[in-house]
């Protein structure tokens, strides 16, 4: 750990077959523990959003300038997830 940053313990939750996998790469040395293997998956994360922020700021740039309301209305239309029926705020009906 870096001398000066702080590190908070959360609770996620993972599908069991995410799991088992993860524990098979610790059990094989492949990642010191599911911690680590967390903490690497994320800063992936982190950095591959940074990196499509930047893509998508060029190519605004390149094309004219920020979405309107109305463009941006449709790509949130397009990339919404679909909606489920029977649950509502999280649980099932």
């Amino acid at each position: 750990m870096v001398i000066g940053m702080a590190t908070v313990k959360i609770t996620i939750t993972l599908e069991d077959q995410q799991l088992q996998e993860i524990r098979a790469l610790v059990a094989a040395g492949q990642t010191a523990n599911t911690s680590a293997f967390i903490k690497h998956a994320v800063g992936i994360a982190l950095s591959d959003a940074a990196g499509w922020k930047d893509m998508l700021q060029e190519a605004l740039a390149q094309t004219g300038g920020p979405l309107t309301k109305k463009e941006r209305d449709w790509a949130d239309g397009i990339l919404a997830a679909p909606k489920r029926r029977g649950v509502r705020n999280g649980k099932a009906a």
